[in-house]
C-alpha cells in the first residue's frame, strides 16, 4: 500500500463521511498523492488515489477471488466472522437487504472476510452462505491466511484484529465499505444502522444510474 502523504487529511475526511448532500457524487476516500508528469512540455500534477491492495482469497465454493473478481464493478465490503456474538448478526442482515434490493444489478456485488480463519473454513462458509440464501456469484464470503486478511483491512483503513477480552474473541469494524470499479473507497456506512443502510441503498441507486 502507497504511503499516505497526507494521513491527518484522509483522517479528517473519514470522520465525516457518512453524510452527502448528493449520493450521486461519492468523494474518493483515503489517503492521496501529488504525480508530476510532463505533457507536450507542460509540468501538470495528477491526483493518484489509494486504492485496494491486491488480494486473493478463497470464497464459499473454493473459487479464487481476487481484485480482478471486482474489476468494473462496484462492490460492498466487511469484515465479520461467523460465531460472532454480537454486530455481525446485524451486518450481515443489512448486507442481505443490500443483496435483495439489488438483486438484479450485476455491476454491484458483495464481499465478506473472515476474521477468524481458524475456525470458518471454506466449508463453515459455504454453511453460513447457504443459510442466508445468497449465491456466491454476487456474494463472497472469503478466508484466507490470517496475515492477509488482516493486512487487507488496513488497505480499507478498517480494524481487525485478535483481541482476547472483546466478545467472541475478536474486534472488528461495523463499517460497510463502498468500493468502485477502480479499487477506490467510495464511502463507509455504520452496518449496525438501519439509516444508514437507507443513506447506502440511495447513494448506490444514484451511482448505477450514471
Amino acid at each position: 500500500m502507497r504511503k499516505a502523504t497526507f494521513l491527518f487529511i484522509s483522517l479528517i475526511t473519514l470522520a465525516g463521511c457518512i453524510q452527502y448532500q448528493d449520493e450521486g457524487k461519492l468523494p474518493i476516500l483515503g489517503p492521496r498523492e501529488a504525480e508530476h508528469k510532463t505533457v507536450d512540455g507542460k509540468d501538470l500534477i495528477d491526483t493518484v488515489y489509494h486504492t485496494i491492495d491486491n488480494f486473493q482469497f478463497v470464497n464459499q465454493d473454493s473459487a479464487i477471488v481476487n481484485n480482478e473478481t471486482f474489476k468494473g464493478k462496484y462492490y460492498v465490503a466487511d469484515f465479520f466472522f461467523t460465531s460472532c456474538p454480537t454486530i455481525c448478526p446485524i451486518m450481515s442482515a443489512n448486507m442481505l437487504t443490500l443483496y435483495d434490493d439489488f438483486k438484479g444489478e450485476p455491476n454491484l456485488n458483495f464481499l465478506s472476510h473472515t476474521i477468524d480463519t481458524r475456525h470458518d473454513s471454506v466449508k463453515v462458509l459455504k454453511r453460513y452462505s447457504t443459510k442466508l440464501g445468497v449465491s456466491s456469484d454476487r456474494w463472497h464470503f472469503v478466508t484466507g491466511p490470517k496475515d492477509d486478511i488482516y493486512g487487507i483491512a488496513k488497505s480499507y483503513l478498517v480494524s481487525a484484529k485478535e483481541d482476547k477480552n472483546s466478545p467472541g474473541g475478536y474486534i472488528h469494524s461495523g463499517a460497510l465499505i463502498l468500493v468502485d470499479g477502480q479499487g477506490r473507497i467510495r464511502a463507509y456506512y455504520d452496518g449496525t444502522k438501519e439509516e444508514d443502510i437507507v443513506k447506502m441503498k440511495r447513494a448506490i441507486k444514484a451511482i448505477l444510474s450514471q
